[in-house]
């Protein structure tokens, strides 16, 4: 089902169906469909077409588009800190990734994109920087 909200939609664009997660390196197969380098093993998962590795093409237009999305991400996590709600994930914004400089919600902290970062609770973070 589609996100009503256009950064909804484009995150969702920019995820990988396998992993779940931004692309990382996106490739596109021969059938079309485009995952992760790493996702890809010996057939499409969506289609099941044989995959040669040899003929995975990259694609920077994609790659860009993810840049794009990744900033956007961060620009509506930062503007929906002050209600206190995950746009991404619509739960509370509990948490504050250390790396990142960012509120988070638990569901951002357990995915691959902030579980290895050092996260404290938000309040924690508020008093320290204060």
């Amino acid at each position: 089902m589609a996100a009503e909200n256009p950064v909804e939609s484009l995150q969702e664009e920019a995820t990988c169906p396998l992993c779940l997660e931004y692309f990382t390196e996106p490739v596109t197969l021969e059938c079309g469909h485009n995952f992760c380098r790493a996702c890809i093993t010996a057939s499409c998962p969506q289609c099941r077409e044989t995959v040669q590795h040899r003929n995975l093409r990259p694609n920077r237009q994609l790659a860009n588009v993810l840049e794009i999305a990744k900033r956007l991400s961060l620009q509506a996590a930062k503007g929906a800190g002050e209600d206190g709600v995950c746009e991404r994930h619509q739960e509370a914004l509990k948490l504050f990734c250390e790396e990142d400089q960012t509120p988070i919600c638990v569901v951002c902290h357990l995915s691959r994109a902030h579980c290895a970062h050092t996260v404290v609770p938000i309040e924690e973070a508020a008093q320290e920087y204060k």
